[in-house]
């Protein structure tokens, strides 16, 4: 099932385009990564993707259902972190527990499954035990991983994630990428990432979107590939 498309999306800042010709599409049950160079347009690519910003020409369009036709629930972790401030008034077991409302009312309560669900996420980011620090209080890395927690305390259909190992160390960034392919593998999940470490990653992906500069122009050729068969290879395409 196609979760979120992009078709002849040209989008920019200022008057100068970024992104031209934009043709992805992400579907249901797969691991896939956006790649490129700094400045390379990939962040831009992910919000366009969820209707964060608006192409000036083309189509976005995302979902409103996931593939058992409920609501598509949706986990973005965005790439500035450290925004946090040293007021932000939350501890992270509130932060973490306000992703399980994403399925819910504000108004409930939390029930049983609402805090294992709290509590696993913790555990699996290695952050249960800051669960009764301040936000402001952390370091940009475990706010990285609070955030991450949160995501996965949502359970969400689709994740999409904009260089969530920032601040991670080579192990942990392997039990991460570990964690993301057991939500696609073992509970149907969608994960998109932007990431650098390429190499580190690219065994457990189904595909790669690497965004390339043509001549002088915007930021346009996103090459989808199958990486490492997960799936069966449909050849390349290019967009």
């Amino acid at each position: 099932m196609r979760l979120a498309s992009l078709r002849d999306v040209m989008f920019g800042y200022g008057d100068v385009p970024c992104l031209e010709e934009a043709n992805v599409e992400i579907h249901s049950n797969e691991f896939v990564a956006v790649t490129g160079p700094n400045g390379a347009a990939k962040t831009t690519l992910l919000k366009l993707a969820l209707g964060l910003l608006q192409p000036w020409r083309g189509t976005a369009e995302i979902s409103s259902t996931n593939r058992e036709g409920g609501k598509l629930v949706v986990g973005y972790v965005p790439q500035q972190i450290a925004s946090f401030n040293s007021g932000f008034p939350s501890n992270v077991l509130e932060f973490v527990q306000s992703g399980r409302y994403g399925r819910g009312s504000w108004l409930r309560r939390m029930r049983k499954n609402d805090r294992e669900a709290v509590e696993k996420a913790l555990l699996l980011t290695d952050t249960l035990h800051l669960r009764n620090r301040k936000i402001g209080e952390l370091s940009g890395g475990q706010k990285q991983r609070i955030c991450l927690a949160r995501a996965l305390a949502l359970s969400p259909d689709l994740y999409v994630l904009d260089e969530p190992t920032t601040g991670m160390d080579k192990e942990s960034r392997a039990r991460f990428y570990e964690l993301m392919r057991n939500e696609v593998r073992e509970k149907g999940k969608t994960v998109v990432m932007v990431t650098h470490h390429l190499s580190e990653v690219e065994p457990e992906l189904d595909r790669l979107i690497t965004l390339e500069r043509k001549e002088e122009s915007g930021w346009r050729c996103c090459t989808t590939t199958s990486c490492s068969g997960h799936f069966v290879p449909a050849g390349s395409l290019r967009c």
